[in-house]
């Protein structure tokens, strides 16, 4: 089924639709970024997403790039096709793509066609880093920074391993994994542990965002561990990409 299902996507017979998904400043209720997830529209009309395709372990890592680069193309036509906005968009890169060399030719073509500067792309690089050594991550890091891009590591406390790779790639941005979001205010050692990494964030001029916040408890619990930025269905569902300058 799985297999079948990720054909329909490669050779176009599933079309694939941009959506956006609010990233929010907690304390003031701003719009601060948007979150571009892609999605899949199947033959009895409901859209389906991408990451339990990414994820599925018996994926062939080259059909795992394929997918990928399939995704990140679709968002890019679509941001090329949408009036400027003048916040940050986060588009999500699964690390194994980051050795593919048709992601190198690729992405700068993919920059040059938008009407908006390369710093307010944020590469959201997504999934465990365990299997990727510190080097290669460094060097990473440095070719998306010198094309200007931003970094963001995800769901930052789903893995222990992910921290020292994290240390090194030095993101812009953290996202904390709905795992130490659920439930938080009724579990004072995860409230406790954002609130370390709240400070950690201001010490390194790291940007920090909370995911998954679905209930107005997990909300204020986010908000009183002085996170500063959150998204979560508690702020509407993702869209179809509308976005406004």
């Amino acid at each position: 089924m799985m297999e079948t299902a990720l054909q329909s996507i490669l050779t176009g017979e599933l079309p694939a639709v941009t959506y956006a998904h609010s990233i929010i400043g907690l304390r003031t209720g701003d719009l601060m970024a948007t979150e571009l997830l892609t999605r899949f529209q199947a033959p009895d009309g409901r859209m389906q997403t991408v990451g339990s395709l990414l994820e599925d372990v018996s994926l062939a890592p080259a059909m795992r790039v394929q997918l990928d680069l399939l995704c990140l193309g679709s968002v890019f036509r679509a941001l090329a096709e949408t009036p400027v906005t003048d916040h940050l968009l986060f588009i999500n890169l699964h690390p194994m793509t980051l050795d593919s060399p048709d992601f190198w030719n690729r992405l700068q073509p993919w920059l040059w066609d938008l009407a908006i500067p390369p710093h307010r792309i944020v590469l959201e690089i997504t999934e465990s880093f365990a299997g990727y050594d510190l080097e290669s991550l460094e060097a990473f890091a440095r070719r998306l920074r010198g094309l200007e891009l931003r970094i963001a590591v995800d769901d930052l406390g789903s893995g222990v391993a992910s921290l020292a790779h994290m240390a090194r790639l030095a993101p812009d941005f953290i996202k904390v994994d709905r795992s130490l979001v659920h439930n938080v205010d009724h579990r004072p050692y995860q409230a406790a542990l954002l609130n370390a990494l709240a400070v950690f964030a201001r010490q390194m001029n790291v940007g920090y965002i909370a995911e998954g916040i679905e209930t107005t408890g997990e909300l204020q619990a986010v908000i009183d561990a002085d996170v500063p930025w959150g998204q979560g269905f508690i702020f509407g569902q993702p869209e179809p990409l509308r976005l406004q300058g």
